[in-house]
Order: structure tokens, then sequence, then C-alpha cells
């Protein structure tokens, strides 16, 4: 498998998906609009669970519902994400290895990341995440430098600015949706709150901030 890009907004739900839930272990599905074949790049996710993780009914009407939508919006499935409770555990579980063969089934350079919940402070230097590729029929590590996660140094002020702010409450995943089935599992609004903090009138300002 080449290169594999993460984008600002599928980084920073992912972060604040394990933020709003930090006693628990937390999944979810990346999303991809690129066409296959080449590198993956990785432009969206969707925030799945915060409980009973290993239940299989549950994580199969979530694939489900998310593969319809991604049918609808020209989105594919591309891999999967998940951070553990125990902060000092990056490994990936026997769900996360059920899950990630499932999707690795209908995309063959499926990838599966990590959240390293040890090295979720938010002045940590590089992002806190641990990749995987399938190779045969083993999850390997991937190599780092295949991994690219542009303007870091931005995605990870808005990363903070939205927990500052209390807006990382706006996140809903597909946990909160079946409680509650009036809540957005594609967090429509939390995307616009991402995009226009990443566009290059804010960035701008915080650049400014920071150097005074």
């Amino acid at each position: 498998m080449g290169e594999v890009e993460l984008s600002c907004l599928a980084y920073v739900k992912m972060y604040l998906h394990g933020c709003l839930f930090p006693r628990c272990s937390v999944n979810g599905l990346l999303l991809s609009s690129s066409p296959a074949g080449g590198a993956v790049c990785v432009t969206d996710c969707v925030p799945l669970l915060h409980s009973h993780l290993p239940l299989a009914p549950i994580t199969q009407l979530g694939l489900t519902q998310v593969d319809v939508w991604c049918a609808q919006t020209q989105q594919r499935i591309v891999g999967y994400y998940q951070a553990n409770a125990c902060v000092s555990d990056n490994s990936p579980t026997p769900c996360a290895l059920k899950i990630a063969d499932k999707i690795a089934e209908q995309c063959n350079n499926a990838v599966l990341l990590m959240i390293d919940g040890g090295k979720m402070s938010p002045d940590y230097r590089v992002p806190p995440i641990v990749m995987y590729e399938r190779k045969d029929t083993r999850w390997t590590l991937k190599d780092k430098h295949t991994i690219m996660l542009r303007q870091w140094e931005e995605t990870r002020e808005i990363a903070n600015q939205l927990l500052d702010s209390g807006d990382h409450s706006l996140l809903v995943d597909f946990d909160s949706h079946l409680d509650d089935i009036t809540r957005d599992w594609t967090n429509q609004k939390l995307n616009a709150k991402i995009a226009e903090l990443a566009s290059p009138a804010n960035v701008c300002t915080w650049m400014s901030r920071v150097e005074k």
C-alpha cells in the first residue's frame, strides 16, 4: 500500500470523539470521496460507538447505514478507527481487527487507525495516531513516513479551539443517534464549524495570535 493522507476534518472529528468520551473506548469509520486506486485520502469519518463496541448487531447496523449514506454522497468506506478506554493501550482489539477485516473485503487498501490516548495532550507535537495496513491476512504497522496530515499545526489548533469553546459537544456518534434519532450522526453542523475554522482568514488570525 502507498501513502495515506488524513484530512483536517477526519482527524478533528476522531480526536473530538475520543475527548467527548474520555473513559470509554470509541470507534468509527474512515471515509474517502476520492476514487479507488492510488493513494488513500481519508476525507471524513463517521463516529460510531462509545459503548458496547464488540456488540455485533449495533456495529452491523452502523456499517449498513453508513454504507447507504456513502452511496448517496459519492463516498466510500476506506478504514476504521478506534481509541481504547485504557490510554496506555493503543493495540488493535479483536473487535477492531474483525471490523477492519470486514472493510478490507470491500476495499483492498483499507487502513486501521488506532488513536494513542496517552499522547492526546493539546500541545503534542505529532498526531497521536498509529496506523496499520493489511498485508496478506495480517494487519501490520504502516511506515509513519507514508502517513500525511497536511497543516498539522492548524489542524491541532482547530481541535483545541473546539475543545476550549465546548463545541466538541456538537459531535454526534451513531450510539447517541440510536438514543435520540433526531440527532444527526453525519455531523453536518460540526462539519460546517470545522470548515469555518479552517478557512484561510481564520488560519491567518491564529498565526498572527501565536506570533504575538
